[in-house]
């Protein structure tokens, strides 16, 4: 069956492999919508002719409400958003901006006949833990950070367009995905190239925090399986790794693998947004994937290979983005 796939904010991390994902799928076209203001034409560089790749806010509404119209979406996966932790503290207005798009894209999808949304939540929506592993059901949303406000708003909306309109929804909380296309701006890929280059890698605090890392094909696999099955429509699901790690063991480990002479520097504390422990529960995503997750010292690997310019990955070996198909909004 012929299908229309909307990826906002196609241009980032997750959004590109997802791009790359959801071309391959039988009789579907993918139209990615970037502002460019973190993403890169280079992420989508994709060798298909069934994608096009547009230049569009979705926080302006005539910005975006053309694509729908021209392109009759069956789908749309909304992962714009400002991101980073540095970025959205620093700017909590633009944070907050982010609910126009979200409603602009909720507003279109039910005026156009979009069969499902597919919303990027965040596992910022926690704060800091109740329970461990935190648990899509029964865990308590209690972060009041900008971000985390903002994506359980996006939740919240969701919900209330089906309560109200029948539009049919899922909702992925990411938790620390990482992957070669990933900003430096991020812990995993900055800690990588710090140690890759022997610079010291700054913790903030004294590192005992943790997190999960998963790797960005085990976070677009298990998207594109609830996709593909029509699991979990109207549903929560943690998309992440349930292994925790503190950001000193990452760090040491990274400069394990990676053979490096690096050394480890302690920043202050930062103030906010920091949280001491994030570790989903992640039954719903394993049963999608059925098959274990990319370790992490493989994922290191693969990410040192793709910094270092080697061809173990696929963004190098895809030819130059032929103008034609980029579209400006």
């Amino acid at each position: 069956m012929y299908q229309s796939i909307l990826v906002t904010g196609g241009a980032g991390n997750i959004g590109s492999a997802l791009a790359r994902a959801l071309v391959k799928l039988p009789q579907t076209q993918v139209v990615v919508a970037d502002n460019m203001s973190t993403g890169s034409w280079q992420k989508v560089d994709i060798d298909a002719g069934n994608l096009t790749i547009v230049k569009a806010d979705v926080n302006d509404f005539n910005d975006i409400a053309s694509l729908f119209f021209r392109f009759h979406f069956t789908h749309v996966f909304h992962l714009a958003a400002v991101v980073g932790v540095e970025r959205t503290l620093s700017n909590p207005l633009l944070v907050l901006r982010d609910i126009r798009g979200i409603e602009n894209v909720l507003q279109l999808c039910k005026n156009t006949g979009v069969q499902r949304v597919y919303f990027a939540s965040s596992s910022e929506v926690y704060g800091e833990p109740f329970e461990i592993p935190q648990n899509e059901q029964t865990t308590p949303l209690n972060s009041r950070l900008p971000y985390a406000v903002v994506k359980n708003i996006g939740e919240v909306y969701l919900r209330t367009y089906f309560r109200e309109f029948g539009l049919p929804s899922t909702i992925f909380r990411f938790f620390n995905t990482y992957g070669p296309r990933q900003s430096e701006d991020f812990v995993l890929p900055r800690f990588v190239r710090a140690a890759m280059d022997g610079r010291p890698l700054t913790i903030y605090g004294d590192g005992s925090q943790t997190r999960t890392f998963c790797f960005v094909d085990d976070t677009v696999d298990a998207c594109v399986a609830a996709h593909r099955t029509g699991a979990h429509e109207n549903d929560v699901i943690n998309i992440g790794s349930s292994v925790e790690i503190s950001i000193r063991d990452l760090a040491e480990t990274i400069i394990r693998v990676v053979d490096s002479t690096s050394q480890l520097t302690f920043m202050p504390a930062l103030s906010e947004g920091d949280m001491t422990r994030r570790c989903p529960e992640t039954s719903k995503m394993m049963a999608l994937l059925n098959r274990p997750l990319v370790p992490l010292e493989e994922g290191i690997r693969r990410l040192a290979d793709y910094l270092s310019g080697g061809s173990g990955l696929p963004l190098r070996a895809q030819p130059k983005l032929g103008l034609a198909r980029v579209a400006q909004g």
